[in-house]
Formats: C-alpha cells, sequence, structure tokens
C-alpha cells in the first residue's frame, strides 16, 4: 500500500490497523539534540485516546507510545524514529457481520476494489485509529517549533452540529470533552450528544486550529505552498471532508477592500489570508479550519450491497465516536506541526543564509 509517508525533508510513515498487533511510525529528519521522552508524547496522545468521556467510543486504549529508536541519553541522535503503540482492546468478533458487506459511507467498497481484499475489523487501516501516530509524531514537532522557534500551536472544537461556539476561550478548550473555547456552550453540547446517542445517529463538527509566532518564509511558491501542504495534510485526517485557511469560503461574499490584509508599520491590520500570502508564511498566525462528515459507522439500518452484488441491510456494531470530531482537535494540530516543521528545514536548507532588511511586522 503506497502513501504512508508524509513530508519532505521531516517525515511521517505510518503502520498498522485498527484491531492488529500495534500501530507504529517512523520519523525520519529530525534534527539531533532535541530532547524527547515519551512523556513528551504522551499528554498529546492522552487528549486524542478513546474512552475519555461518555461522548466518544468507549473501546479503551492506555495508548502509551515506546521510543523504539533514534533517541540515545534522553536525545534525538538524527536518526530514524520508531514509535509504537500496542493495541490492548480490540473485539475483532464485533465486526464478523460485516464481513463481506459494506457499509454506506465508509472505505469498505473503495479497499475492495482497490486491494481485493480488506481487513473489516474496525476498518482495518482505514480507521482513525491510524491518528495516534500522527499525534505522537506531531508532538515531535511541535516541541522543536515552540522550542526553536517559538511557534505555539492550538486547537478548539468551534462547532458541534448546529451549535456554534460564541466566545472564545483558550483557557477553556481543555477544561471540557469536547475542546470547547466557550463554557457556556458546554451544556447544550452534552445535552446533544446524549439525545444523539440514544438516537443510535451521528453528527459532525468544525475544528478551528491556529500558530503563532511561526517566521515569515516558510512555504514554496508553486506546488508546494505553505497553505496547499496544510490543506494535503489536514484532508488527510479520516473523516475531513472540507479544509479552510483563513478566511476560506467566506471570501466568495467580501469585497477586496474587505479581504485584503492591509499593513502598517506596526503590524497586519486583519488576517483574512491565514496567515499564508503566495504560498509563504506572513508572519501572522497560520489559521485553518476543518469540517468533520458524521460517524459513518451506525446501528441503525442502512441499504447497501454485499460482495456479491445483493442488496442487503447493513447495521454496524462494535464501539464508535458518534462525533468523530470531538477527538479531532489534537489530530489537526499534529498535522499543522508536521507540516510547518517539514517546510522549517526545507527553509533551512535552501534560503538558512537570506538576509533582507524589511521588519517582520506581525500582527496587530
Amino acid at each position: 500500500m503506497s502513501g504512508n509517508t508524509f513530508g519532505k525533508l521531516f517525515t511521517v510513515t505510518t503502520f498498522g490497523e485498527s484491531h492488529g498487533a500495534a500501530l507504529g511510525c517512523i520519523i525520519d529528519g529530525c534534527p539531533p539534540g532535541l530532547e524527547l521522552s515519551e512523556a513528551d508524547m504522551q499528554k498529546d496522545l492522552d487528549r486524542r485516546k478513546p474512552g475519555t468521556s461518555r461522548h466518544t467510543t468507549q473501546r479503551r486504549e492506555a495508548d502509551e507510545v515506546r521510543i523504539l529508536s533514534g533517541v540515545f541519553e534522553g536525545k534525538t541522535t538524527g536518526t530514524p524514529i520508531g514509535l509504537i503503540i500496542e493495541n490492548t482492546d480490540q473485539r475483532s468478533k464485533d465486526y464478523s457481520k460485516i464481513s463481506e458487506q459494506f457499509r454506506p459511507a465508509h472505505a469498505d467498497y473503495t479497499y475492495t476494489h482497490k486491494y481485493g481484499v480488506r481487513d473489516y475489523r474496525g476498518g482495518g487501516r482505514s480507521s482513525a485509529r491510524e491518528t495516534a501516530m500522527r499525534v505522537a509524531a506531531g508532538a515531535v514537532a511541535r516541541k522543536f517549533l515552540e522550542q526553536r522557534l517559538g511557534i505555539r500551536i492550538r486547537g478548539y472544537l468551534s462547532q458541534l452540529g448546529p451549535i456554534k461556539a460564541e466566545k472564545h476561550d483558550w483557557d477553556q478548550v481543555h477544561q471540557n470533552p469536547f475542546f470547547c473555547p466557550d463554557a457556556d456552550k458546554v451544556p447544550e453540547m452534552e445535552a446533544y450528544m446524549d439525545a444523539l446517542r440514544k438516537e443510535g445517529d451521528s453528527i459532525g463538527a468544525r475544528i478551528n486550529v491556529v500558530a503563532d509566532g511561526v517566521p515569515p518564509g516558510l512555504g514554496e511558491p508553486i506546488f508546494d505552498r505553505l497553505d496547499a501542504d496544510l490543506a494535503h495534510a489536514l484532508m488527510s485526517i479520516n473523516a475531513v471532508k472540507g479544509v479552510e485557511i483563513g478566511a476560506g469560503f467566506g471570501c466568495i461574499d467580501q469585497k477586496g477592500t474587505e479581504h485584503r490584509d492591509e499593513m502598517t508599520p506596526e503590524g497586519f491590520l486583519s488576517n483574512h489570508a491565514g496567515g499564508v500570502l503566495g504560498g509563504i508564511s506572513s508572519g501572522q498566525p497560520i489559521i485553518a479550519s476543518i469540517a468533520l462528515k458524521p460517524t459513518s459507522s451506525l446501528r441503525l439500518p442502512g441499504r447497501s450491497i454485499d460482495v456479491h452484488g445483493n442488496p442487503v441491510e447493513v447495521i454496524t456494531t462494535g464501539r464508535h465516536d458518534p462525533c468523530v470530531g470531538i477527538r479531532a482537535t489534537p489530530i489537526a494540530e499534529a498535522m499543522m506541526a508536521i507540516v510547518l516543521m517539514d517546510h522549517y528545514l526545507r527553509h533551512r536548507g535552501q534560503n538558512g543564509d537570506v538576509e533582507v532588511s524589511t521588519p517582520v511586522i506581525g500582527q496587530l
């Protein structure tokens, strides 16, 4: 299976299935000398792991990461970093009924046509469980970026189904199971999810992720634009069906005089571009949003076909998130960190000695 590696200089290759023995990844290109331990990654993995509240899947996985290589005496050596997380709470029998059926809106049908075989246990490789390794790898990139460049990457849930956050308090994001920055909306979200779970249905969500402190100059002007690689990375997350950078689709009804981010000696007056101009970071905060579809694994019956093309009624048993967006915030943060890390190393390699007299003006 191709397409398991992301990045050019800072590369992340993941492996493993939802109900296999373990998940793992290889990080290559991490500079030497970075202090790194399992604890650096575990704190982000604990934010993503299942079973953390009644609003997520009740699969119980500790998601304890182990470093296999690339770290010596507490510091990265510059060689490939091997990471592994063992699966401990598989219930593969829950999926025996769909071994010859295709779940609607899932990867079952497409995987079968591409490979001629599929691991139906929990979705196999197509399961969002794969993202645990992205979070671990992203934690490595995040630590480097924060220590060396002062970049801070944070995300939050801005909308769950019809409920939109109206206030924004970063301190509230980690005080509730939704990563919501509006404390007043949390009780409404809890009631909504409780009712949804009783119905057996699912819902979508919107996640925003912001990187502060990004220097100007990261990114390439044509095919490897910073915003293009961010869109690639974020769209590669399971269930993501839309990506916006800055104003995104909101720019459609903006006039040019409103959308343009005017500059003064003190800084930019707005950030509709999301911190990227011409594919290159401007020094403003990088702002991206993702839309995640409703979970497609449902216990409510739905029409589909079996492997022979016969009509069937599919009911998916097992443990699933009624809203995958609830646990998506640390995943989106990780993918942004990986992209920024990769582009920083690429910029350092080609343009590390570039000097300009124009001041960095930042954001007002």
